[in-house]
């Protein structure tokens, strides 16, 4: 017979917990009822034995699963697994502990271990329902406990009891906080190489005067080698405009936290010419050595300049933050780059065998009125010219119609399978009204042909096109047909458009300013002009664009259901499934910008697997920044994006929160 110890143990301190519930309100019924004392007595002593039983054959089966698990082991190995000079613990993933070390006790013995067991046994069950088809799985965890850092290593086994499925698991406590501070150590000792552009440099050195300009110059250089130095960094001036810095990692969060300021202190240095002073910079950390990592910044910086400079880029692992960029573009003064474009990109065409032209996806009048001048510069060249295109919105259908009465682009636009079929190593494409890969109208074309040309004025996104041969990239420009047309001022052959392709390329500069209203320089005028002298009518222009009857009344309705947001920011939504949503978004958004007191204007719509949104502003708020936050892109005044796989209420409040953190990073 067991003594009464031996015969506790075979019982679990959780299943004492329920007898001795259950023997005190047993003793209540009988003080009650004093009929109860021999049944109750008989009814406690059947749940002891059976309490013995169950308790046992539990045991018996965690015995096998011990033995399963070490049978493998000689008495060496076993004696060292209970000695273990690590903490080791037993434990069921429902929070019953089986054994642990002494190891185990003397290390958390200070601590309360039970709530940080609690974390690691549910991260062990989301794990074990990941991977039900494993008999045997490992748990590798990293977890904070008290002041140190442990590796949590082990395995959990399947056991079955009463029907239900439990797992018995064995976590080994590896202390690792040396290990990681050493690491920490180590990766703040990295190097970050970075590169500062003095954005405007040449126009101020020749606008101030010879006498003032080293002061200027001065000034400059003093920003930025006390900015430098309050990072912990070094700087060494590369050009006259530009300069590399050095410095080590564990500065890096600390740059972040200030927003970069120098960007800023730059804008406040006073120059004479009435000019503000803007700097563009661009920090890598990516890349096995400090000259990869001065590549990949040189790189980044492109993005910065192509976004229009007055901005900070970071990129880590394979990953871009920006920061500033939140005022308008400065139109640049110079034409040298235009000329020096054209020049360049005649040489290409001559040399090419055919040339493709591809604008964007769901293109619109300025990706086709610049393709259309494309054209004919490469036909005047006598090459061999093609226009990709196979889909376009409402607003360019009228515009196709006008197009195909002329026999020349019946067989001049061409679909995808042709397109493919005609791209050789020895073609040029030319893209234009984006950079985007994956926004071109087929993306397939640019891994099959030997040189690509880019022509766009969008802020360039991190998704853009890589290997461009030539980049004409300007955001200060209005369109992507202003650009165009400026190529066909300045080449040496003599580019004698036809009426068609004069109206394509105005109708692109008209619709992109909202009627030279937003986004309008100098130049924008020049172009236009140039356009109006090569006979463009107008008026035919404008009835292109006009919006029939039922699509006025749904741009009515989405202004009239409009919700006011921070009383400046109107939401709109237009719900009814539409393949030209897009479209009527857009208008729907500058419509609302025409209300007194709206600032800026986001219109969401369905176009089927996606959620569209157009954004609009006067200036104050930045949309291409908010958007940008969605995966679109754009302008400050004039921006889009596409969502998928949300509902339109989703989209709205996914909205809100990037408005709301765009007004706070301002604030900040």
């Amino acid at each position: 017979m067991l003594n009464n110890n031996r015969f506790l143990e075979k019982i679990t301190s959780r299943t004492k917990i329920y007898l001795a519930i259950i023997a005190l309100l047993i003793i209540i019924i009988c003080i009650n009822k004093p009929v109860f004392i021999v049944p109750g007595i008989i009814l406690f002593i059947l749940i002891i034995i059976y309490s013995y039983w169950t308790n046992s054959k539990r045991n018996a089966e965690l015995s096998r699963q011990i033995q399963n698990l070490t049978m493998t082991m000689d008495g060496t190995a076993k004696k060292s697994l209970i000695n273990s000079p690590f903490p080791l613990i037993i434990i069921e993933t429902t929070g019953n502990i089986i054994w642990k070390s002494s190891k185990f006790v003397y290390e958390f013995a200070n601590i309360d271990i039970n709530n940080y067991l609690i974390d690691i046994l549910e991260e062990i069950k989301e794990d074990i329902e990941a991977q039900q088809d494993k008999k045997q799985k490992t748990i590798t965890k990293k977890v904070q406990i008290g002041n140190k850092i442990y590796s949590v290593l082990g395995e959990y086994i399947r056991s079955k009891q009463n029907d239900k499925s439990e797992y018995i698991t064995i976590l080994y406590f590896l202390d690792i906080t040396q290990i990681m501070k050493e690491k920490k150590k180590y990766e703040d000792s990295k190097t970050c190489v970075g590169i500062l552009t003095v954005d405007n440099y040449e126009e101020i050195i020749q606008r101030i005067d010879v006498e003032n300009r080293p002061q200027v110059i001065a000034e400059i250089e003093k920003v930025i080698y006390d900015w430098a130095a309050s990072t912990g960094g070094i700087v060494v001036k590369n050009d006259r405009n530009t300069f590399v810095y050095v410095f080590e990692y564990k500065y890096l969060k600390e740059i972040k936290e200030n927003k970069f300021d120098i960007l800023d202190q730059i804008k406040e240095i006073n120059v004479e010419a009435g000019i503000q002073l803007t700097l563009s910079i661009a920090i890598s950390t990516d890349g096995d050595t400090n000259y990869d990592k001065y590549k990949t910044a040189l790189e980044s910086m492109d993005i910065v300049l192509g976004r229009g400079g007055d901005q900070a880029v970071i990129k880590e692992n394979g990953k871009y933050t920006f920061f500033g960029g939140r005022t308008e573009e400065v139109e640049k003064r110079t034409k040298v780059k235009a000329r020096t474009v054209a020049h360049a990109l005649e040489n290409l065409i001559k040399e090419s065998e055919n040339i493709l032209i591809m604008g964007h996806s769901n293109g619109d009048i300025d990706s086709m009125g610049s393709s259309l001048g494309i054209y004919r510069l490469a036909k005047t060249l006598e090459k061999e010219t093609n226009i990709v295109n196979n889909t376009y919105g409402m607003t360019l259908s009228k515009f196709i119609e006008e197009l195909e009465k002329d026999d020349e682009y019946k067989d001049a636009i061409i679909g995808k399978n042709e397109a493919l079929n005609k791209a050789t190593n020895k073609t040029l494409l030319i893209v234009t009204d984006t950079h985007k890969q994956n926004y071109v109208e087929v993306p397939e074309l640019l891994d099959k042909v030997g040189q690509i040309v880019v022509i766009d004025h969008h802020r360039r996104s991190t998704d853009y096109i890589e290997n461009a041969t030539l980049t004409f990239q300007e955001v200060y420009a209005s369109s992507a047909a202003e650009l165009v047309t400026e190529i066909l001022q300045y080449t040496d052959v003599k580019v004698k458009l036809k009426p068609i392709e004069v109206e394509g390329l105005y109708g692109g500069i008209m619709v992109d300013t909202k009627n030279f209203t937003f986004k309008t320089g100098v130049r924008t005028f020049e172009a236009a002009a140039y356009l109006r002298k090569c006979g463009v009518d107008i008026i035919k222009v404008k009835k292109w664009f006009q919006s029939d009857l039922n699509s006025y009344n749904e741009i009515a309705n989405i202004v009239k259901n409009a919700e006011m947001y921070d009383n400046s920011i109107a939401i709109a939504i237009y719900d009814k499934e539409d393949k030209d949503a897009n479209l009527i978004c857009a208008k729907a958004a500058d419509e609302l910008l025409t209300i007194s007191d709206i600032t800026a204007s986001f219109v969401l719509g369905n176009v089927g697997d996606k959620v569209c949104i157009s954004g609009r502003s006067i200036g104050d708020v930045n949309v291409q920044l908010i958007l940008e936050k969605l995966g679109g892109g754009g302008h400050i005044t004039l921006a889009g994006a596409q969502v998928e796989g949300m509902t339109l209420e989703e989209v709205k409040q996914e909205l809100i929160n990037r408005i709301n953190e765009y007004f706070s990073e301002i604030a900040n």
